[in-house]
């Protein structure tokens, strides 16, 4: 197997970013699934491995289990491995949400410059945490997709719901452009929330780099995109 990417800095990905194939637009239904399945899926396969390597005494430690058991690597711990399992969806749809913005007319220049960003900067991001969980053992949960009725997680970390997506898709240039900013900033709190809970947890140093990373990058556009709401609201 290929040795993964070096950890990457927002700041590289905003300088050498081409365009992403996680912009591709994925039905939403299927999204939803997946991304349940996958919280599911990863809780789960933690759970029994920390339980198999813990014994019928023992409880499963932050690694999922002890030494000559544990399913992860010694510098990895569960927090890593669900902190990198779900900012994947999570950056997916702030992609697909940018690629609906700018799919769309009369979007604002500096809006729509900030739609490409957060796409250049969050496809890099999704190739190293993929290659991440491949390093651990733990894949990408591929196949998810077709379980349904796993609930809707818009309410979990600033995702956004089935009915918010579809009024998103929906809106006008003009109607869009609020409504993008007021989603995308909810999203950006979730991915902060998230990435706080994996610097207080995790123990892996490129997870933990790339949630400072997160934080530093989308405080600072959470500022810019309050600016950018005010304006069109004022408009």
């Amino acid at each position: 197997m290929a040795p993964p990417p070096d950890p990457i800095s927002r700041g590289d990905a905003l300088s050498r970013a081409p365009a992403h194939t996680h912009t591709q637009r994925i039905d939403m239904t299927t999204f939803r699934a997946a991304t349940a399945a996958t919280a599911l899926a990863i809780t789960t396969a933690l759970a029994l491995a920390g339980c198999s390597a813990g014994g019928s005494s023992g409880s499963p430690d932050a690694h999922g289990g002890g030494h000559g058991g544990s399913a992860l690597p010694d510098d990895v711990s569960n927090a890593d491995v669900m902190f990198v399992a779900m900012m994947i969806p999570h950056h997916e749809q702030a992609i697909e949400m940018s690629d609906m913005l700018l799919a769309k007319e009369d979007v604002p220049s500096d809006v729509a410059a900030l739609a490409e960003d957060i796409t250049a900067a969050q496809g890099p991001e999704i190739d190293q945490l993929e290659a991440w969980l491949d390093e651990w053992g733990v894949g990408s949960m591929g196949g998810m997709g077709d379980m349904e009725g796993m609930g809707d997680m818009g309410s979990m970390d600033g995702m956004m719901s089935e009915d918010d997506m579809a009024e998103l898709e929906a809106a006008t240039g003009a109607e869009a452009t609020p409504l993008f900013l007021e989603q995308m900033i909810e999203h950006h709190e979730g991915a902060i929330d998230m990435a706080e809970a994996e610097i207080a947890d995790g123990s892996h140093e490129g997870a933990i780099a790339l949630a400072h990373d997160i934080i530093d990058a989308q405080t600072e556009e959470i500022a810019l995109m309050r600016e950018m709401l005010a304006d069109a609201n004022a408009s």
